[in-house]
């Protein structure tokens, strides 16, 4: 057991279709701590560094696309910090797989994500998936001076 820190990320559909309180709800269950918390409307570099892994990969502009918000409108996400044993892990296990389609139907992907007919994964959060991830992840979205 380890004590870690590791990025969540409510993405635009999940503001859009107002799944936060749903969301924050179902990681209530983790019983970590929230140590940083902001609505960011992210930018093109942003979600370039963010997504860097993926570049290469032919769904890369509309991943920058869906991040910053445009097919909905609106260009704002809600990024947060939780904290504490096993947190990276915890909190996959409750945002599930990233294909919805595979993801348990009781996660977060499972129960609110959706497969466009482009092949994007609407999944309606983003969790770290390693340690080395969360902390570059957490050092993009956030100053240490934002994180309690």
């Amino acid at each position: 057991m380890k004590d870690e820190a590791t990025l969540v990320i409510i993405k635009p559909d999940g503001l859009k279709k107002s799944l936060t309180g749903n969301i924050l709800t179902r990681l209530s269950e983790t019983k970590l701590r929230i140590v940083g918390a902001k609505v960011v409307k992210v930018a093109e570099e942003l979600a370039r560094k963010h997504y860097h892994h993926l570049q290469e990969k032919p769904f890369f502009s509309e991943l920058l696309k869906y991040i910053t918000g445009e097919p909905y409108g609106e260009n704002r996400v809600l990024a947060l910090v939780y904290a504490g044993e096993n947190a990276i892990e915890k909190v996959r296990q409750i945002a599930g797989t990233t294909n919805p389609e595979e993801a348990d139907p009781v996660s977060v992907r499972g129960a609110y994500g959706r497969i466009l007919t482009n092949g994007l994964y609407e999944n309606v959060i983003h969790a770290s998936s390693s340690s080395e991830e969360a902390e570059r992840e957490i050092e993009l979205w956030f100053r240490p001076d934002e994180i309690v």
